[in-house]
């Protein structure tokens, strides 16, 4: 008899994140999912937001109805700011992420490889339309890089991957990746899985992603 296999939300996933992220840390939210991060920080935390288009001090999504046009991120979704926010020029936000002064970003991807390469700004697809912003920048100018992603893509196949087939946006920099099927870790051992979701097994998982996967004791 087969069991269900119940997925994490993605505003649970989001919760997830926000707990691994320790308070005082500065931390860029990619574009999509990854937003939902800041409605889910935990209360009393100081974790500073930043976006990429001028500002830092980023708070959660507004009430409905109480958008202000003035006020978005780097997706052009409505956002508020906490007390002490401040705007800059996008050139001096460049220079934050490409500096090293960023503690945490948070991406999305195409994919993800076993050893914590990404791909997320280009599929190589003729008709694609490439998007890279600044998620190079991020790869490589934050101390830690969490993914936040759905396992699989819409014809089933795995995001997480051997090697990436898709133009690289930076090498063996992932160090998380949330799904809504497991979260896992990239360790020097291997890819580590901390979390499966409802239902799901080691062994399935093993099917679904076609990788070398460890069990945590957690997950085993």
């Amino acid at each position: 008899m087969s069991t269900e296999i119940i997925r994490m939300t993605r505003d649970e996933l989001a919760a997830k994140v926000a707990a691994a992220i320790p308070s005082g840390a500065f931390v860029n939210l990619g574009i999509g999912a990854p937003t939902l991060v800041a409605n889910h920080l935990p209360e009393g935390s100081e974790i500073i937001l930043h976006t990429e288009n001028g500002m830092l001090g980023m708070g959660p999504a507004p009430a409905p109805g109480e958008e202000d046009e003035d006020l978005i991120n780097a997706g052009k979704q409505p956002v508020t700011i906490k007390p002490g926010a401040s705007f800059f020029h996008h050139a001096d936000s460049f220079a934050m992420m490409r500096g090293g002064h960023l503690d945490y970003c948070v991406l999305g991807a195409f994919q993800v490889s076993v050893t914590g390469d990404i791909a997320n700004w280009h599929t190589g697809a003729p008709d694609a339309i490439p998007a890279v912003g600044g998620a190079m920048d991020l790869a490589i100018g934050a101390k830690h890089i969490f993914v936040m992603m759905d396992l699989l893509t819409k014809k089933g196949e795995s995001k997480i991957v051997a090697n990436c087939t898709y133009p690289l946006t930076g090498i063996g920099c992932v160090r998380r990746i949330y799904t809504d099927y497991a979260v896992f870790e990239i360790t020097p051992a291997g890819l580590e899985v901390l979390e499966l979701a409802r239902g799901l097994t080691m062994d399935k998982l093993r099917e679904m992603t076609g990788v070398p996967l460890l069990a945590a004791k957690t997950a085993a």
